[in-house]
């Protein structure tokens, strides 16, 4: 389901000495950026493998048609700086494999990818604010996402952003392997980020 009117091109970086981070933009994926998206999954699996981190994303579990069904039913955006392709995310407006059904109050970030070739430090956390964002732009409260259980650092990198856990989901369906479980976990927008100018290009409406 598609919510809203997608923004443009936005600038999302802060003041520093990288200039990766100061020329960071984030845009709406097309049909074109499919094959980057699946580099991006495959290489960030294949980096947690030579780590040890297991049981999460393996190379070639998701082909351009799972982005391309996102992306027709929710958004998937990218990010780049200096020209360079540097990360991406999924953003959906409902999920009932992990949630069950709810209200319209949320979106759902699924897929937060960096490129470790090309990304500063910090980057990861910069896509999340973006999404959050979008997120409030749409004019719904709350940011969810899950966590596979076993993965303890990436648990405590959501809870170091501000999200809280609120459940787990046993044996939810996974594109491309077998079922899994999941940490849940929610952050509350902030009455600033709800009532914040709209981003350029962008028009509340629902669809």
């Amino acid at each position: 389901m598609r919510y809203g009117q997608r923004s443009s091109r936005i600038v999302i970086g802060r003041v520093c000495d990288d200039p990766r981070v100061n020329d960071l933009r984030v845009r709406p994926a097309a049909e074109v950026d499919l094959p980057t998206l699946v580099r991006l999954r495959d290489d960030a699996a294949r980096w947690m493998l030579a780590r040890g981190i297991t049981g999460q994303w393996r190379p070639g579990e998701l082909d351009e048609d799972h982005f391309r069904q996102v992306m027709a039913r929710g958004e998937v955006w990218l990010a780049e700086a200096g020209g360079r392709v540097t990360g991406a995310w999924e953003l959906w407006w409902d999920d009932e494999a992990a949630w069950g059904p709810q209200p319209p109050v949320a979106g759902y970030v699924h897929r937060l990818m960096v490129d470790r070739s090309t990304a500063a430090p910090g980057t990861g956390r910069l896509l999340l604010e973006a999404a959050e964002r979008r997120v409030a732009e749409a004019g719904r409260r709350r940011v969810r996402l899950d966590c596979l259980a076993g993965n303890a650092p990436l648990n405590a990198y959501y809870r170091d952003a501000g999200y809280r856990v609120v459940g787990h989901k046993e044996g939810k369906p996974q594109p491309g392997g077998p079922p899994k479980s999941f940490t849940l976990l929610e952050k509350e927008l902030m009455e600033k980020e709800l009532s914040g100018p709209t981003a350029p290009g962008s028009q509340g409406r629902s669809g």
